[in-house]
């Protein structure tokens, strides 16, 4: 599933075009890489997020419910 709309969707995020903004500025990685928006992100990848004096890390896996699989974040950290 694409970086932006995990984001958006684990709700992390609130807006997919937000979430678009900051992976296109380099505040997002997958795995310690630097991702883009059209990224793919994997079940059990960590996403580690920059917003300012903020570093936020989540690991994120997916959940099938009918016919869509929908990604869940489990935090793991959040420093100040």
């Amino acid at each position: 599933m694409r970086a932006d709309l995990v984001l958006k969707q684990t709700g992390i995020i609130k807006r997919r075009v937000i979430a678009k903004a900051l992976l296109e500025r380099g505040r997002v990685s997958i795995n310690d890489k630097v991702a883009k928006p059209s990224s793919e992100v994997k079940s059990d990848d960590v996403l580690t997020l920059s917003l300012g004096d903020r570093i936020i890390k989540a690991k994120i896996t997916f959940e099938v419910r009918g016919r869509r699989e929908l990604a869940v974040a489990e935090l793991l950290s959040i420093d100040k």
